[in-house]
């Protein structure tokens, strides 16, 4: 869930033309600045020439997202890929299907999530600088330290949290069902027979792409602040894992599950969108909006029972 708050204004950028309008039209009304007082008919005459425009570029740029660039990682940058390898969050994310790391070119990625935050992007631009180091930009795309976003946990009731956090990025991890000799500092009544953790935390915050089959088009699937970020700063290519699937049902599990409703849309279209198409003029929208905060409740239930032995 995510909450206003109006103690901050953040900048939009916003992909026009990408269906559906009426999530557009619903953006600018709730979370845009006085967007409630917009023209209706504006904001649908200016994203119908977005949508123009498009079916302009599938005119001219037919199949575009199919001859994207991977280069061959730079045998410097191996060790630095064995370790992001070895980290426990790239095993667990990447157990399914072949990965491999490569340089993907940025302009050609496919895109499903249509918007970023010009906040978050200029603070890792800042990060990272104008002219980084091979090493400096793997350590940028694939991040081996912990997310510096912190989390506010609240207790509301007995069996009631809330996690609160600025970054977009938190999220739920799986239940976990833990032995006894895997807490520490936990005193309590009695001995202890088991415990079922509830997790909160982020994602691995790669840069991750999927495709299907080896000379496949690419999916951007994470990692898009850090990818704007090194388009802007006018970096090509970037160092990317490319998870690769063989079937259309493969391709289904591993992608977001609106993505997964239309696969035709990103996998086989004349032309998807597309990275670059954030530093196009003529589809790119910037709105102020109101700064939002994460929150994930967890509650949970207790039940006692008496059953036949």
């Amino acid at each position: 869930m995510l909450r206003q708050d109006h103690g901050g204004i953040l900048e939009h950028v916003q992909l026009m033309g990408q269906p559906p309008l009426s999530k557009y039209l619903r953006l600018v009304r709730d979370k845009v600045v006085n967007g409630a007082n917009f023209d209706r008919r504006d904001l649908v005459s200016e994203w119908r020439k977005a949508s123009e425009y498009y079916q302009e570029l599938e005119e001219s740029e037919t199949g575009i997202a199919d001859e994207i660039e991977v280069l061959e990682l730079d045998p410097a940058l191996a060790p630095l890929a064995e370790d992001a390898a070895a980290d426990p969050r790239y095993r667990y994310n990447f157990k399914t299907f072949a990965t491999h790391f490569a340089m993907v070119e940025l302009d050609r990625l496919v895109l499903f999530q249509t918007h970023v935050i010009e906040q978050g992007t200029r603070r890792l631009m800042a990060r990272l600088g104008p002219s980084p180091d091979p090493a400096a930009l793997f350590r940028f795309c694939l991040p081996p330290e912990v997310p510096e976003a912190p989390v506010k946990i609240r207790r509301i009731g007995s069996e009631r949290y809330i996690f609160t956090c600025e970054s977009n990025d938190l999220r739920m991890h799986d239940p976990v069902l833990l032995s006894p000799d895997q807490i520490r500092d936990y005193e309590t009544f009695g001995p202890v027979s088991g415990v079922v953790g509830l997790v909160v935390g982020f994602s691995p915050n790669f840069l991750t792409g999927v495709r299907q089959g080896e000379d496949g088009r690419i999916l951007l699937k994470n990692g898009y602040h850090r990818a704007y970020a090194l388009r802007a700063l006018g970096i090509t290519h970037a160092p990317c894992i490319i998870q690769t699937v063989t079937t259309r049902d493969e391709l289904g599990i591993v992608v977001n599950s609106s993505v997964a409703r239309d696969l035709d849309f990103y996998f086989t279209s004349a032309r998807p969108p597309l990275l670059k198409d954030f530093f196009d003029p003529k589809i790119r929208r910037v709105h102020q909006t109101y700064k939002t905060l994460k929150t994930i409740e967890i509650e949970f239930e207790v039940r006692e029972h008496y059953v036949g032995a």
